[in-house]
């Protein structure tokens, strides 16, 4: 009578662990995809979009880490999982378009080609800096630090441009001039140059509004330009942690604009600022319906026209393009973007982007908000209401920005770039204002 009894107690335990067990799975399964999901996409990108062999360089510090198994897949992408069973993603790799996150490899199209041949920073010959330009980017590189604060400052590569010419540039261990990088929420600065150019096309106004077929309730108010200033109300958690949108947006939705676009109304439309990735993407998807062109509209509005050959921005899985996080180019091409920004749109000779596009894309918006400085995805150094974020830096300083330290400043007064791209998750200063003044501060 004993022996079966516990047979059966043992029995039930075993049950109620197994449950346990499934359940806790399931309910940190979002978070889990958000891991396998990042650590798929990042091991697809490094090796088949930057050519570089050292995916886990890029892995920021994560518990999950050692449990992850990735291995390539047939065709060209990556698949990971927690220990080569639970949580999987793939993320797959198309020639021009980059990695996609999807369960089956996605038919995005052809892409235009984009030649170097109309980028002048493309063919430029390497500069020899002026010593005190030289010293300045090798305080930015962290050359005065111990080997591991230098190494944990992970700037990778530093490209800086003086009245339109290449006069330095210097690259860590393991990279070039030809590595693709990626620019993280950079891209956001982008798809702004991107909506100037549809918008010059007459494609879409910056006041069009009524913008999704579902939205019948007060989302029908919100504008193209409050998508791209970040003031569309939307209900919005940036936070990367389990469940919310933005993990949920990167990692486990196949239309990331749809799911945006069902976020509720959190605030009236133009009336509160919030910092949303979702914000940019929703925009991009609004602007691949009306230009009839999904995946590959980047590539003919903007990557071909300035002869940016090594830039990418990848889509998702309907062909959305992420426009808030994940284009790649080689830190020229990124010094090409801050370039045709300083020159308000002119490029080669053309204007390309409507007068004045960038005094009002650079110009913070006047209303609350949670982030001083943002305008319409670029971060202008003086606020709305006139102070500066930066003091060391001049009024009209503006600049892209993107997770783990990558940097595109931009100093109209100064005719100056400054691109600083790196991998740096857990140190605040990445000294690129310190390096922007201190080339101010050069006689020129």
């Amino acid at each position: 009578m004993v022996a079966p009894m516990l047979r059966r107690i043992l029995l039930v335990v075993v049950l109620v662990v197994a449950v346990l067990v499934v359940a806790g799975y399931w309910w940190q399964r979002p978070m889990l995809l958000t891991g396998t999901g990042y650590a798929a996409h990042n091991a697809c990108a490094v090796q088949l979009v930057a050519g570089r062999d050292d995916p886990e360089a890029d892995l920021p510090p994560n518990p999950l880490v050692p449990f992850l198994r990735t291995k390539e897949l047939e065709g060209g992408g990556a698949e990971s999982s927690l220990l080569g069973l639970l949580a999987t993603q793939r993320a797959w790799y198309t020639p021009g378009f980059g990695c996609t996150l999807a369960d089956e490899r996605p038919d995005l199209g052809a892409a235009t080609e984009a030649r170097a041949a109309g980028n002048p920073l493309a063919a430029a010959a390497t500069p020899t800096p002026d010593p005190a330009v030289e010293a300045a980017v090798a305080r930015a590189f962290g050359d005065d630090l111990p080997a591991d604060e230098q190494a944990a400052l992970g700037t990778r590569a530093i490209v800086v441009l003086r009245d339109g010419e290449l006069v330095a540039e210097r690259y860590a261990e393991g990279f070039d001039a030809q590595t693709p990088q990626l620019g993280w929420s950079m891209t956001k600065s982008v798809t702004n140059l991107l909506l100037g150019r549809l918008v010059q096309a007459g494609t879409v106004a910056v006041t069009d509004e009524g913008l999704r077929p579902e939205w019948t309730d007060e989302r029908a108010d919100i504008t193209v330009d409050e998508l791209g200033e970040m003031s569309s109300g939307l209900a919005w958690d940036e936070t990367y942690a389990l469940g919310t949108p933005i993990t949920q947006m990167l990692y486990g939705e196949p239309d990331m604009g749809a799911f945006v676009a069902s976020q509720p109304a959190a605030h009236p439309a133009g009336t509160y600022q919030q910092y949303s990735s979702g914000s940019t993407t929703l925009l991009c998807s609004v602007l691949t319906a009306r230009a009839g062109v999904a995946a590959d509209l980047p590539r003919r509005e903007l990557f071909a026209p300035l002869g940016l050959a090594s830039a990418v921005m990848e889509p998702d899985a309907v062909g959305t393009p992420v426009c808030s996080s994940y284009m790649w180019a080689t830190p020229r091409d990124w010094a090409a973007v801050g370039l045709f920004a300083l020159q308000d749109g002119e490029w080669g000779g053309q204007r390309l982007l409507p007068p004045g596009w960038m005094q009002a894309s650079t110009t913070a918006v006047d209303v609350p908000t949670e982030d001083d400085g943002y305008a319409s995805g670029w971060w202008a150094n003086r606020t709305a209401d006139g102070s500066l974020v930066e003091p060391s830096l001049p009024a009209d300083t503006y600049s892209a920005r993107g997770h783990d330290g990558q940097r595109i400043v931009v100093v109209p007064s100064e005719d100056l770039v400054v691109v600083r791209l790196g991998f740096t998750p857990e140190v605040d200063d990445i000294r690129v204002d310190a390096l922007t003044a201190d080339l101010i501060a050069l006689p020129r």
